[in-house]
């Protein structure tokens, strides 16, 4: 589904993404896990065109997408979800929603009521202002957005950032479910190793300059607690 060959991505005279390589088959769920900084986010940003790279190849289903516009790539079945979940102001949770739809002809495409359905409190809402939301609020409406697009792969970045630990189970309910039952791509970014673990069965290591550090599954992080010692502790 997704490729990411050797790819070399700046901000301002920064070289944060030197040399990154990773991949994610078909209705896979893989984790990039690493401490703040070392280039994560700016993974999933490179991938979906925000901060596009200055050399290497993205290819998503077989098409090199790395020099195509962020909407462009979005049409190609991309969602990104970031940290900071970008609610739009002064617009209500339904306007939210209906803005970022995009119209898909295959069965079990996804509409605003199905979307109210995996989100209730959302429709009990959907009048209401999306900024006025609690955090766990805004991270569903975000994740609920991204589904009005019909993705077939999802960036998500953070999903536990901000929230209570009821609040993150709850997400993280949802996220699995949506990815169990539907026929979705997920790579996530997350600090949190034990909600990694929940969403994603591989995981990639990334060290400082995103160097790749190894690959190992979740039941090898469990087994050997050196793992998240060596490359989330601080």
């Amino acid at each position: 589904m997704l490729r990411v060959e050797d790819i070399n991505t700046y901000i301002g005279g920064s070289h944060i993404i030197q040399g990154l390589s990773l991949y994610v088959e078909k209705g896979g769920a893989v984790c990039i896990l690493g401490r703040n900084g070392v280039g994560k986010t700016t993974t999933l940003r490179s991938i979906i065109g925000l901060t596009p790279p200055q050399s290497g190849k993205i290819i998503i289903e077989g098409e090199d997408t790395t020099r195509l516009p962020p909407h462009k790539i979005a049409r190609k079945g991309v969602a990104y979800v970031p940290a900071e979940r970008h609610i739009f102001p002064e617009l209500s949770v339904e306007e939210n929603l209906i803005l970022a739809a995009r119209p898909s002809e295959k069965r079990g495409a996804w509409t605003i009521d199905r979307v109210y359905e995996y989100f209730p409190v959302l429709s009990s809402r959907r009048k209401q202002e999306g900024t006025t939301l609690s955090g766990g609020e805004q991270q569903m409406l975000a994740i609920g957005r991204a589904l009005m697009g019909n993705p077939k792969i999802m960036l998500l970045d953070e999903p536990s950032q901000g929230l209570s630990p009821l609040l993150v189970k709850t997400v993280v309910k949802i996220v699995q479910k949506l990815f169990e039952e539907h026929d979705l791509t997920l790579l996530l970014v997350e600090q949190n190793f034990r909600i990694a673990l929940q969403l994603a069965k591989k995981h990639y290591l990334m060290g400082t300059k995103s160097k790749i550090q190894g690959v190992v599954t979740s039941e090898e992080i469990l087994e050997n607690e050196e793992i998240i010692h060596k490359h989330l502790t601080v």
